[in-house]
């Protein structure tokens, strides 16, 4: 039984969302970063048994497409959090009018982006990873190529999605994921494993997977449903509106450039880490994918916050979007320390079935227990709480310490262990893990002094 208070629906508790409508949202997005993860991590194993030198391309240029798709996706949150707010508002048509130059303007920097990888993809490369194995260097072209032309796809679906999201309705892109997942897997299975097409089939697998599943997402957004409160139709008579573009970018793009520079600091860590073999590196990128793995779910938390603090500002109920953010923050610590746990037991046997060297495996598995030991003791404050932060507009703060603790506590720290001190990969991990200490330290104390709640979106 609920109350009618304006134009939101709120529980005889007093809360907005009861606990089962917060795990009906939040159990499909946990899934649905899990299953996007997925992608990368099959692709990595499915080339395994070409040599070090595939799973070396793949994981650097993954490196670059988890930046593009991490931008697409912070564009797609400033879409998320206007139309949470604008439904917490009781504004439909507001939110209907959002969603549309949402992916209006996410597919649009898709496109420049695809263009610009494809044309300039040698000086890109050799940007970010410096001098490598020419045999690295030429798989990689192969595979920059193809991930290139998914970019757009990669929007669409992110952009579409996102709007499901600022619904609740989190279980149809749960699906889409699931069946990208599937496509993703025969694709591998046809044109790596069956026809040897290598590093090159791999990335034509996803591609195919990608336009799928963007492609579906359009459609069900198209059509009118009584659980679905907006609908998207007529795509090519989508026009731009600079206001609302804006409110969105305002969201966006300071979420996309702090994405971006964690990014682009993952990949400055990856050019000291190419500097100490093929099996440091082969090692490195298979922690990497395993922490990306077990703290997805963690993120997936994140996410759901966004629309739920969305919708309680929107709503004009600052302490309930309190209340929210502490209690996300429980379930992510859950989730993640489970995650934890679960891709710690299942690590050796996993990488051993994926055909990589012994060496690789010992250095990866000695990674793999230093992040297991220490993520969840610091992971989610470093995390969870900037997604309320965000959702209230208080986006700038955000970035800025997030780039900042990045560059002078990750990245420095990386570069001088490895490039000074001879350290090995575990290097990558003391600085990343400076870097969650900090922020975790910093949002708390925003989180706590209550300034976010000051900010406004629409």
């Amino acid at each position: 039984m609920t109350m009618q208070t304006g134009a939101c629906s709120f529980q005889k508790d007093g809360h907005l969302f009861s606990n089962r409508q917060i795990m009906a949202m939040l159990l499909p997005l946990m899934a649905e970063q899990l299953l996007i993860t997925m992608m990368g991590m099959v692709n990595t194993f499915m080339v395994a048994h070409v040599g070090s030198y595939a799973i070396s391309a793949v994981s650097l240029v993954d490196s670059v497409n988890v930046l593009v798709i991490q931008a697409f996706y912070a564009l797609g949150a400033g879409g998320t959090i206007v139309c949470a707010q604008y439904l917490g508002q009781g504004k439909v048509r507001r939110a209907v009018h959002g969603a549309e130059q949402t992916l209006f303007i996410v597919t649009l920097i898709s496109l420049v982006t695809a263009a610009v990888f494809i044309v300039f993809d040698r000086p890109i490369l050799r940007l970010i990873f410096g001098t490598v194995d020419q045999d690295v260097f030429a798989a990689s072209r192969t595979y920059l190529f193809f991930s290139a032309l998914s970019y757009p796809f990669i929007a669409l679906y992110d952009s579409g999605s996102s709007v499901f999201r600022a619904q609740e309705r989190t279980g149809f892109p749960m699906a889409m994921s699931a069946l990208a997942n599937v496509v993703n897997i025969l694709g591998n299975v046809l044109l790596v494993l069956w026809l040897d097409f290598g590093v090159g089939g791999a990335a034509v697998s996803t591609l195919f997977a990608r336009a799928l599943c963007a492609f579906l997402v359009l459609y069900r957004l198209s059509q009118e449903r009584p659980d679905q409160k907006i609908t998207v139709k007529h795509y090519f008579r989508i026009r731009p509106c600079a206001p609302l573009i804006k409110k969105i970018l305002h969201i966006g793009i300071p979420s996309g450039i702090e994405n971006g520079m964690f990014q682009f600091g993952k990949l400055a860590i990856q050019s000291s880490i190419s500097t100490l073999g093929v099996t440091a590196m082969a090692a490195q990128a298979m922690a990497a994918n395993f922490e990306n793995f077990n703290g997805i779910a963690g993120i997936g938390v994140g996410i759901g916050l966004m629309t739920v603090t969305g919708q309680c500002l929107g709503a004009g109920r600052k302490e309930e979007a309190v209340y929210y953010v502490k209690k996300f923050c429980v379930i992510a610590e859950v989730a993640i320390v489970a995650s934890c746990l679960l891709l710690f037991v299942l690590a050796r046997p996993i990488v051993t079935l994926s055909g990589m060297e012994p060496e690789s495996i010992d250095q990866f598995l000695f990674l793999l227990t230093m992040i297991t030991v220490i993520k969840p003791l610091i992971w989610v404050f470093s995390f969870v709480p900037a997604y309320g932060l965000r959702a209230a507009g208080d986006v700038k703060f955000a970035m800025i310490v997030s780039c900042l603790s990045m560059w002078l506590c990750r990245v420095t720290l990386t570069v001088f262990l490895i490039r000074c001190v001879g350290m090995g990969p575990e290097a990558a991990w003391i600085g990343m893990f400076s870097d969650w200490a900090i922020r975790g330290i910093i949002f708390g104390w925003r989180f706590v002094s209550r300034k976010w709640l000051n900010f406004q979106v629409v």
